[in-house]
């Protein structure tokens, strides 16, 4: 009995999501709900990753475009796109993903980290991989999804 509380407590769970056929998955702590796409009001001179903001139930929800801030082309978004709206460094905000696909459960040793070879860009952005039933998935660290501030103003 006791083993199985220690064994359960060190898993976690992930939802998993796709982004330009390639898989990705962040903490399910962090996330508030999944929505679907709505349209946005751009914010003028905001970075190229921001697509703009959104009303959601009175709060203004900025809404990132994932592909577009992890240095793939920006997303076209449809009806068939989703956003992951996670609470971030203590902001709540929107990603725009093209479709939730899993959750996953696993174990904290399950994640390996990014390889040496990857640029630091990857591995600012990719906290671990996690392999599991035969595929590749990247964990994306969201507390480095938005730039800190002082970053900016240097």
């Amino acid at each position: 009995m006791l083993d199985t509380i220690v064994a359960s407590a060190k898993e976690r769970e992930l939802i998993a999501f796709r982004i330009a056929e390639q898989e990705f998955c962040v903490d399910i702590m962090a996330v508030r709900e999944i929505r679907g796409w709505a349209p946005v009001t751009p914010l003028p001179h905001s970075p190229s990753f921001l697509r703009g903001v959104l009303n959601l139930r009175g709060a203004v929800l900025p809404i990132v475009d994932l592909a577009a801030r992890l240095g793939l082309p920006a997303t076209n978004p449809t009806a068939r796109h989703v956003i992951i709206v996670a609470q971030v460094n203590g902001q709540v905000i929107g990603l725009l993903v093209d479709a939730v696909s899993d959750i996953l459960t696993i174990g904290d040793g399950s994640i390996q980290p990014p390889p040496e070879v990857a640029s630091g860009r990857v591995r600012t952005f990719v906290q671990g991989l996690v392999a599991i039933e035969g595929r590749m998935v990247s964990f994306i660290s969201l507390d480095r999804v938005l730039p800190r501030p002082e970053a900016e103003a240097a």
